[in-house]
């Protein structure tokens, strides 16, 4: 974003902030973070997100890796035989992308990403959509995010909100959020099944 920002000749920002611009999908990253002076310029913003889905689309991959303790959990999980999915807020194709390149040696059932009309997170329909092609009540997902937003889809959705610690959000969203339990390594959430 901070390319695309450049382009445009708007400041950028740090790390930090991007934390808190994400996590509602790529057009509502955008507009968080523009300048307030250019934010009713619709002709403007979409150039701004088409720009950032090409940017995203080349460097998706640059620095980005699983977080410490993914790779052992997943193999856990696969281990015991238990269904996965992916469900993200980025464009569909960037998160099947990312799954692919990122953790290739693990069975996903279901890699869902933004696919409108279906609403993003925090709307239920993906998640309980997911949950029907999988065959399995809603109860009997436990649903791992890191944001209020995932939080707030796994209550709507009647799953069980298990907030992770490591991720871009702190304790206090994630609860506020709805997250029914926390944890702060990826190996804790065996304890909970």
């Amino acid at each position: 974003m901070n390319s695309t920002l450049r382009h445009f000749g708007f400041p950028v920002h740090d790390l930090e902030k991007y934390k808190y611009f994400v996590g509602d999908g790529m057009e509502n990253l955008v507009r968080r973070s523009l300048p307030n002076s250019v934010k009713t310029d619709p002709r403007l913003i979409s150039r701004c997100i088409e720009m950032m889905r090409r940017i995203y689309e080349r460097n998706w991959n640059v620095k980005s890796r699983p977080y410490p303790g993914i790779p052992e959990l997943l193999d856990a999980l696969s281990a015991c035989g238990l269904k996965m999915a992916v469900l993200s807020n980025k464009p569909h194709i960037l998160t099947q992308r990312v799954i692919e390149g990122l953790l290739p040696a693990w069975r996903f059932e279901v890699v869902m990403g933004e696919c409108p009309p279906v609403p993003r997170k925090p709307d239920p329909s993906s998640a309980l959509g997911i949950a029907s092609r999988l065959g399995v009540e809603p109860a009997g997902f436990l649903f791992l995010g890191d944001t209020a937003t995932d939080m707030k889809t796994s209550n709507a959705a009647g799953m069980y909100a298990v907030g992770a610690l490591w991720g871009f959000r702190n304790a206090e969203e994630l609860i506020l959020g709805g997250a029914k339990k926390l944890i702060a390594k990826p190996a804790e959430l065996l304890e909970l099944l």
